[in-house]
């Protein structure tokens, strides 16, 4: 006779199971956790065929790595994709490796260098010019550099990239989600972001030794910081904000920044297309995920593991103080509620 176990027990075994591995940093962020968690019987449907019809997306970096997979998995789901990347040859590349895989793609290619905004804004100015409206935006353009940089505005050049040209790309483009009524942004976190507190004191990363491995991660913990707060500020025109993080993965960018992590680590990392299922999910699935949270492997998840590296509500909004001031946006009070 085969014992069974009713759906009770299975929800507890899941929830059991899925904290086991998040406790453990190889567990969870690596292949094995991915692999591990698809198998619960907790893991959320995938969603639908043709769950992004007549929908557009827009997705950042998307000209390899794991904003390639993004592309690549919201195409196939029906959205016109819109690749966002810094030049023209990227963008033809990016074309032509997602059209190998899926011939009727319907994809285009906008060019921008999101540390730049400048660029930022001519780009926001050309989708709201010829897109009639926008459901989706992927902010995963990312740099690691190897030394202090800054960009052609005079911010840290993580700064900008991260989270000054991300807020200022969505700004710009509000007009076109406002247009979807139910629109979607996300921010491609890092695990990384758990070994450091909000820098609101420096962050521009001006004292100190710097460090390219920091100074992603300290940009990084914004994005996840300020979600909550640009959910309330894009939430009542119908825009929800998520961020999450796509675990270890294996990508061009890790493999040219972290070159001795890549080289240990390499048979646990994850492929594009498994660090990409989280951000497919958070841009397609129904009903839509609460807004204003941090994910991973399609589950809410906890901001901070490491003792020292929580926030007040009043550094978030110091943070985001900085942010629009750099950006010459209006501070609305609705925005600096308790959800920070």
């Amino acid at each position: 006779m085969t014992a069974s176990i009713g759906p009770r027990s299975a929800r507890l075994f899941a929830r059991t199971a899925d904290a086991v591995l998040e406790g453990s940093v190889v567990g969870g962020f690596s292949r094995i956790g991915f692999a591990a968690r698809r198998l619960l019987p907790a893991w959320p449907d995938d969603p639908q065929s043709g769950a992004l019809r007549d929908r557009t997306a827009l997705v950042t970096g998307a000209g390899s790595g794991i904003g390639a997979a993004t592309a690549l998995g919201l195409a196939k789901l029906g959205a016109r994709v819109l690749l966002c990347v810094r030049s023209q040859e990227k963008g033809d590349a990016a074309e032509q490796a997602i059209r190998a895989e899926l011939p009727g793609a319907n994809i285009a290619t906008v060019i921008c260098d999101v540390s730049d905004l400048a660029s930022v804004r001519k780009a926001g100015r050309d989708i709201i010019s010829q897109e009639p409206r926008l459901d989706v935006v992927v902010h995963n353009a990312g740099v690691l550099p190897s030394h202090r940089e800054e960009s052609a505005d005079g911010h840290e050049i993580t700064l900008a990239t991260h989270v000054l040209g991300p807020i200022l790309l969505t700004e710009v483009a509000r007009p076109a989600l406002r247009a979807s009524g139910k629109g979607r942004v996300i921010f491609v976190s890092s695990g990384g972001m758990y070994t450091q507190r909000l820098p609101v004191e420096d962050p521009e990363y001006l004292s100190g030794t710097y460090k390219g491995a920091t100074a992603y991660a300290r940009t990084k913990r914004m994005q996840v910081a300020l979600t909550p707060l640009l959910a309330q500020r894009w939430g009542p025109e119908g825009t929800d904000v998520h961020s999450m993080h796509p675990g270890w993965a294996d990508t061009p960018g890790v493999v040219d920044a972290l070159p001795g992590f890549h080289k240990v680590m390499k048979p646990l990392l994850r492929d594009a297309e498994s660090a990409a299922d989280t951000i497919v999910w958070l841009a397609a699935s129904q009903p839509p995920p609460p807004p204003g949270r941090f994910w991973h492997d399609r589950r809410s998840r906890a901001a901070h593991r490491l003792p020292g590296t929580h926030q007040s509500a009043e550094d978030v909004i110091r943070l985001w103080r900085y942010c629009a001031q750099a950006l010459d946006l209006n501070v609305d009070d609705a925005d600096l509620g308790e959800g920070c």
